[in-house]
């Protein structure tokens, strides 16, 4: 009987030491902290925010930003953060904004594009909805390099 004993107590301990390395593989994930569902934000943060804007538009946006005197970082077709900051302070300077001056953070939030919409003269929802984008779009159609 003592051979069972070892044997149960082997396939026991290899058991437990599985369980807990496949518990160790996803720590990582179980242990993070919840992120809000996607759905739930009207507007999504990513490093590049184009706005449905081709490279070659995104290019002309950051063009006439620089045009202006509020510089957008690399000329590069990627609305980023740097870009977005430079349009936050053109926004500000000028009075843009809805609900009083942007956090310039480079964030495409709702009080951005709300400004957005103020200084594209479309409706004011603070969601980057077909006639903003289109708007937008057809603004940079021209080329400002």
């Amino acid at each position: 009987m003592r051979p069972n004993v070892l044997v149960r107590t082997l396939v026991g301990a290899t058991a437990v030491a599985g369980l807990a390395a496949g518990g160790l593989a996803t720590a990582g994930t179980s242990f993070a902290a919840p992120q809000p569902a996607a759905a739930s934000q009207s507007v999504t943060v990513k490093a590049v925010n184009n706005l449905g804007l081709t490279t070659t538009q995104a290019k002309h946006w950051q063009c006439w930003l620089d045009g202006w005197g509020f510089d957008p970082g690399t000329i590069d077709g990627k609305l980023g953060t740097d870009s977005w900051k430079a349009a936050q302070r053109f926004f500000n300077h000028y009075h843009e904004y809805v609900n009083g001056p942007l956090v310039v953070d480079g964030v495409v939030g709702r009080e951005t594009i709300k400004a957005l919409q103020h200084w594209l003269g479309v409706d004011i929802d603070g969601i980057a909805g077909s006639q903003t984008r289109a708007a937008f779009a057809d603004f940079n159609n021209t080329n400002y390099c």
